[in-house]
């Protein structure tokens, strides 16, 4: 089993959010819940995660363009998609700040820290400080802190057991430095292993027992 010990959540997106929520439900049996809208175009559904069967906080995000919007999504290559696709992951790590100016002294650029939001579909204002770079690199996790605000992954949302996420590179050792480059050690993170081509191995459990993989 390999998880990273400082997941926040995994993000899969689509080019339509409706048609990625039913993609998602047909391969594991669980709807993902209606997340919110964010102000870049974007539109989400969360799952939480248990692990050894305990609640959070990490979850899955499904994204897509927001149907209530005219903007074009520039994030997660949402545009160019033209099926549903792990993009990439979030880790939580304790000083995000600190994370990015070590990783920059080290020769890694995560990007700026920069402040975001989304509303629930409660109307309640979900904000969090993020670092994600130019979305480059989907093979190193972006930053994320969620300060103050209620975690996702523990709302009343529907759940999967997370069993592990693994990286798929043909030459990981890119990825090992980068991942370096922020002082982490390799628990932190993803194990990235050698393979063709590269992506995301994600496998989950549903409460009945099933073994998905995705």
């Amino acid at each position: 089993m390999s998880i990273p010990r400082l997941l926040d959540h995994v993000v899969i997106a689509g080019p339509d959010l409706a048609d990625l929520v039913n993609w998602f439900a047909e391969r594991t049996g669980v709807t993902a819940a209606p997340g919110g809208v964010h102000p870049r175009g974007t539109a989400n559904a969360l799952i939480a995660l248990t692990i050894g069967g305990l609640r959070g906080p990490q979850y899955i995000e499904l994204i897509g363009p927001d149907p209530g919007s005219e903007l074009i999504p520039d994030v997660f290559g949402i545009a160019d998609l033209d099926r549903p696709r792990i993009v990439t992951y979030a880790i939580r790590p304790d000083d995000i700040d600190a994370t990015v100016a070590r990783a920059r002294n080290n020769g890694y650029d995560p990007g700026d820290v920069t402040d975001l939001s989304r509303r629930t579909p409660d109307g309640d204002l979900l904000e969090w400080r993020l670092a994600r770079g130019d979305g480059s690199r989907p093979d190193v996790p972006f930053l994320i802190d969620w300060g103050h605000t209620p975690h996702p992954g523990l709302a009343d949302v529907p759940a999967l057991e997370l069993l592990s996420l693994q990286r798929i590179e043909p030459d990981p050792e890119p990825t090992h430095r980068a991942v370096a480059a922020h002082g982490l050690e390799a628990s932190a993170v993803a194990d990235t292993i050698t393979g063709s081509p590269a992506g995301f191995r994600l496998e989950l459990q549903h409460p009945d027992g099933t073994h998905i993989t995705l």
